[in-house]
């Protein structure tokens, strides 16, 4: 093996010195178990076999270890998928690409009977649910073709042999190390060029934010045991200060981020969703506004997009199509921003959710859990969230940070096709740790409200219909834990009259979101028998499995609402729209129209806001006529089933 010592141009006497002890370093980093010398036990565990696979890659292509596992983590976090591609068409620990076998576009989901305005004082939109089209595939989707010419390897092997991808991985950085005219050095210092490269991207700002997020996890360090099993360690270089200037040689455009509202720590660019007249009357596919000038920003909503980057741009710059404010991209998270801030996307199917929300789709499927998000796209969304949680005070929990599958149908026609993204393989733990926010208990034994909370990679419920109806989907980690009318897995599923009015059961489809819950949401506690827990949800006193040595949730405290006294039932809303008496002249009232569910007496719901009722009124292109209604009316918004929804606050009576 050879390390070379040449220096670059510039450097000075303490780079020099910093070098060599980083050149020591990164030999110390091929050792099976980093720092120290494994045992021969160790060295021979069947668990560490990863952990030598990227040592015995480094040491064949002349890559430094630590950053061969770093770009692995926020690729991958080092996990195989059993040789599943990623929504990109990634493949193993390095996600090497080939879109040839990647996802189709696809239809978003639902039935195709969701409004995406959700505005009842204007016809339905109903846009052609067709499949996007997408271009010709970019290099960063044929990084592993590309991997089988520099291995030798065939790309089955490097698609299914974790060993064999990290060394396609490994050839990979060591080329585009050799195209910068940069040397194979030993110091991870050295290969910020390589790195950035190695995204894929094809601007400097994402290879840029790609890089610098490796050299993040390079000198935090990382440890953790994979979906085989295989544990892996990244030892801290807390000091490590890379050497960027190589980056400007890489041949890479240049993006700006001009009319971009995103954080500097993410790659963004402007493609604006149009907002023009077309045929009679339409328009689209937005609304102008002035938030939060003239109302709040409450709501950050969580999708995915059921198609590939391309093909989605393709359909959000349709004025015919709907709209959402920002998409993000799996293989290096590279987001564009479609609709400011300031103005209403036609998202979330319910606008008064739309209304007041900021809406995100990631490039994903939500029936192919094998079909993964890259680390870097869970990163890259959790910058923006934050970004945007401190610019609008939008707090950072699952009252605030929905999934498009938590927004409720405004009335009762609407349920059933409301959408269910991102779904069950959607990391919200993660995705919230990430945050700086992860769940956790907040009360000791006899908490009035439970935290969902189960482990996400052992949690592995049954789905239906990923592929065929009523066939099983591939067994997958999920956020999401089932409910049963009793506290028995052969009882039957909790009812949802507003999905099955006909009182059918609710199934375990990958889309049926009747009978199941979600990490971070909250439950008010309606009892414990065994392994058994239930909550209150949509009436009813439903029952999760929650044993003590794998639990799927944990006790929690906070405001719930309960009817008032005297009262046997109160009704469930799922907008929080004014009283008429706030219409002014010329705005039509809209009706405050009840859900076909029913909060009974005695029963409690964990509640969120309390807060009044609001109408934003947009019925036409031109904003003259636009206003904001506010009424006297409050609302408490509360975790009523797997969907949020609202209860008059004149009904309940709010108890900690």
């Amino acid at each position: 093996m050879h390390w070379s010592a040449t220096e670059p141009k510039g450097t000075t006497g303490h780079r020099r010195a910093r070098r060599t002890a980083g050149a020591v370093a990164s030999a110390a980093l091929l050792l099976p178990l980093l720092g120290a010398a494994p045992s021969s036990s160790a060295e021979e565990s069947p668990a560490t076999g990863l952990q030598r696979a990227f040592a015995a890659a480094a040491t064949e292509y002349h890559v430094p270890q630590s950053v061969l596992l770093a770009v692995s983590y926020l690729q991958s976090r080092w996990d195989a998928h059993a040789g599943a591609p990623s929504v990109g068409g990634g493949y193993g620990p390095m996600h090497l690409t080939d879109a040839r076998t990647a996802i189709a576009g696809a239809p978003h989901h639902g039935d195709g009977t969701e409004d995406a305005r959700g505005d009842s004082s204007r016809p339905a939109l109903l846009p052609d649910t067709k499949a996007p089209e997408d271009s010709e595939l970019p290099d960063r989707l044929k990084t592993l073709t590309r991997a089988v010419g520099l291995t030798g390897l065939p790309a089955e092997r490097l698609r299914t042999d974790a060993a064999a991808n990290i060394a396609g991985g490994a050839a990979l950085l060591a080329a585009e190390q050799r195209d910068l005219g940069e040397p194979l050095s030993g110091d991870a210092a050295d290969w910020y060029g390589a790195v950035a490269r190695f995204s894929g991207a094809d601007d400097t700002a994402t290879a840029a934010t790609y890089a610098d997020d490796v050299y993040e996890v390079l000198r935090a360090g990382e440890q953790r045991t994979t979906d085989s099993g295989q544990q892996v360690t990244l030892a801290a270089q807390p000091g490590l200060s890379p050497d960027t200037a190589p980056l400007a040689g890489a041949g890479l455009r240049t993006v700006s981020a001009e009319g971009t509202e995103c954080p500097r720590t993410v790659s963004c660019e402007w493609i604006p969703a149009p907002y023009e007249e077309f045929g009679e009357g339409d328009y689209g596919n937005h609304d102008l506004g002035d938030r939060p000038a003239a109302q709040s920003i409450k709501y950050i909503v969580i999708h995915d997009t059921e198609g590939t980057w391309d093909g989605v741009l393709n359909l959000v710059q349709d004025p015919t199509y709907v709209s959402w404010n920002y998409t993000l991209r799996s293989t290096d998270g590279h987001i564009a921003q479609h609709v400011k801030a300031k103005d209403v996307a036609w998202h979330a199917g319910n606008w008064y959710i739309n209304a007041k929300s900021i809406g995100l789709e990631h490039e994903g499927f939500l029936t192919a859990p094998d079909a993964w998000y890259t680390e870097e796209m869970y990163r890259a969304s959790a910058r923006l969230v934050k970004y945007l949680s401190r610019k609008y005070d939008i707090p950072l929990d699952r009252q605030h940070i929905l999934g498009h599958d938590n927004v409720p149908g405004p009335t009762t026609s609407t349920i059933p096709g409301m959408h269910t993204d991102p779904g069950p393989y959607w990391d919200w733990q993660h995705y919230f740790t990430l945050l700086g926010h992860p769940f956790h208990r907040t009360f000791g034994k006899g908490g009035g409200l439970v935290t969902v909370l189960p482990d996400f990679d052992a949690n592995r419920p049954v789905y239906t219909g990923c592929v065929t109806k009523g066939e099983p989907c591939v067994a997958h980690g999920s956020s999401e834990v089932r409910l049963y009318s009793r506290p028995d897995v052969s009882s039957p599923l909790i009812q949802d009259i507003g999905l099955y009015p006909k009182g059918d059961a609710s199934t375990t489809g990958v889309n049926d979101v009747g009978s199941r819950v979600s990490t971070g949401q909250r439950y008010a506690l309606a009892g414990r028998e065994g392994d058994w827990t239930a909550i209150w949800y949509l009436g009813q006193k439903a029952w999760f499995e929650n044993p003590r040595k794998q639990p799927t949730a944990v006790s929690a405290s906070g405001p719930a609402v309960t009817p008032k006294e005297g009262l046997a039932e109160i009704p469930v809303y799922g907008r929080a729209y004014p009283e008429k008496e706030a219409y002014p002249a010329g705005v039509p009232v809209q009706a405050v129209s009840p859900l076909p569910y029913k909060v009974l007496a005695g029963q409690r719901y964990a509640a969120g806001d309390k807060v009044p009722g609001e109408y934003f009124y947009a019925p036409t292109f031109d904003t003259t006529p636009h206003r904001v209604v506010i009424g006297t009316d409050q609302y408490y918004e509360i975790q009523f089933g797997h969907r949020v929804a609202f209860v008059r606050a004149v009904d309940v009576d709010l108890v900690r």
